[in-house]
């Protein structure tokens, strides 16, 4: 069933955005955002470019503050609780990150020591990692000689070495070949299933978000134009709409600023050839 969530904090939900608001001036960037994550759910924010996406994920991982609302990420608010949200998130930006000139075990080796990671456990924990991003025969390489696919498994064990609860993940497989980006999908899913870790992650990769996500929200604005699951949301057009479909009718704006019917478009054009 289609759905939007209102209502207060719930803090049994990984991630609860209550009339979450971000402002730049007079530009609203995230507009009263309402949005409850249970935990262990793969969950997709997509939207077009400029529609609030990375400044929702900047304001859930504490790097900006929000202008009006609020949010609670593992049960503690983002605001007030801040060091406390930071030591229960992962968080992998959409620029590369890694250090190239370290090699992969001295990149993981520095995060470990920014997590607190010590002792006999963080060895341990660097070994896990490298062997879960199938990167332990290249742990010892510059991490400028790696690959994009590669430099995107280490930066994933990299915040995923603490532990955390919740892992937000801002297009993470964007400038990828297609084999790299499902390498990543897959050690996605499986960190998923193995650890029940709940992500968040934008895309703009409609085939990621119906890959991996069991749940996704479609921003438009600032706001959520709508959210379900990806069999749901293209059911909700027409029994052959693909995601692709989905996303263009509820991310798309005329000029009159009202949602424009692209799959219909689309349907149209192909009967009249």
């Amino acid at each position: 069933m289609l759905h939007r969530h209102n209502g207060g904090p719930d803090e049994s939900a990984a991630i609860d955005m209550v009339e979450l608001t971000l402002r730049f001036g007079s530009l609203t960037a995230v507009d009263h955002l309402d949005c409850r994550v249970p935990y262990g759910e793969i969950f997709g924010l997509l939207g077009a470019n400029g529609a609030g996406k990375t400044s929702t994920i900047k304001i859930l991982t504490t790097l900006l503050p929000p202008s009006g609302g609020s949010a609670r990420v593992a049960g503690y608010d983002v605001v007030s609780a801040q060091a406390q949200v930071r030591r229960h998130i992962g968080y992998v930006p959409q620029m590369l990150s890694a250090d190239g000139a370290l090699t992969g075990y001295e990149n993981l080796l520095l995060s470990a020591r920014l997590y607190g990671v010590g002792g006999a456990l963080r060895r341990q924990r660097i070994d896990e990692a490298l062997q879960f991003m199938e990167l332990s025969s290249s742990a010892d390489r510059l991490v400028k000689t790696y690959s994009g696919g590669m430099i995107r498994r280490l930066e994933l064990a990299q915040a995923t070495l603490h532990r955390p609860k919740i892992l937000f993940l801002d297009e993470p497989t964007i400038g990828l070949d297609p084999v790299a980006r499902r390498a990543v999908w897959e050690r996605l899913a499986e960190l998923n299933r193995q650890s029940g870790i709940t992500i968040l992650l934008t895309t703009h990769d409609m085939e990621e978000a119906e890959q991996l996500c069991r749940d996704i929200a479609i921003l438009h604005a600032g706001q959520i134009a709508v959210r379900g699951r990806p069999a749901e949301l293209k059911a909700s057009l027409s029994p052959t709409a693909t995601l692709d479909e989905v996303f263009a009718h509820y991310s798309a704006v005329s000029e009159s600023g009202r949602l424009r019917d692209t799959a219909q478009t689309r349907r149209t054009a192909r009967r009249l050839g």
